[in-house]
């Protein structure tokens, strides 16, 4: 770790943090653990982050903006407004197949510290109602009634559980299926 920025520093902590916490859980982690699997010491550590809620909230913070360039990348690549609709469940797809993946980290922390860490719970609300605003832009520039956007993102939260209670990756196909007919009853036109 010598020669390492601060920011470097930060960044190979919060990647630490981030292993350990989504397989383990963020209760299970201490910081001894944390530490040793980013290689620093203890003291080194909290000169970077005051308090392991600091840690936790820099950890969701990179979920966040990970789980929201993945998506907009997923959403870019189709061709139309349906089409892109539906890729959020196409985003879901590739992520439930990932090996390593143990549902969504924002749950994961509400439901470990949402109801003793009021700026986690925060951090999770505000993560999920971004989504949701991202969503409603997608239903708005499909032309589609707003209360889709409320429908398409409750069915993506819903895979997301429960893809990760039963290790069925198939899910999220199983949501896309029904957010097609969720968009067609809502009158956005397969493109001829």
């Amino acid at each position: 770790m010598d020669g390492m920025t601060t920011d470097d520093l930060r960044e190979s902590i919060i990647d630490a943090a981030d292993r350990l916490y989504y397989a383990k859980g963020y209760a299970a982690v201490g910081m001894d653990e944390l530490r040793t699997e980013a290689g620093v010491s203890l003291r080194r550590l909290y000169t970077v982050f005051a308090s392991k809620d600091d840690i936790v909230l820099a950890v969701l913070d990179r979920r966040h903006q990970t789980w929201e360039s993945g998506l907009a990348e997923s959403v870019a690549r189709a061709a139309d407004p349906r089409d892109r609709l539906l890729a959020i469940y196409d985003y879901l797809a590739d992520w439930f197949c990932d090996d390593e993946f143990r549902g969504c980290g924002f749950i994961n922390a509400f439901g470990e510290l949402g109801g003793t860490r009021p700026a986690v719970a925060e951090a999770a609300r505000e993560h999920k109602a971004s989504f949701q605003r991202y969503v409603a832009g997608l239903v708005a520039d499909a032309g589609a009634p707003p209360a889709l956007a409320a429908q398409l993102a409750i069915l993506a939260e819903g895979a997301q559980t429960t893809a990760a209670i039963s290790g069925d990756a198939s899910v999220a196909a199983q949501a896309r299926g029904a957010a097609e007919v969720l968009v067609a009853a809502a009158g956005v036109a397969v493109p001829a």
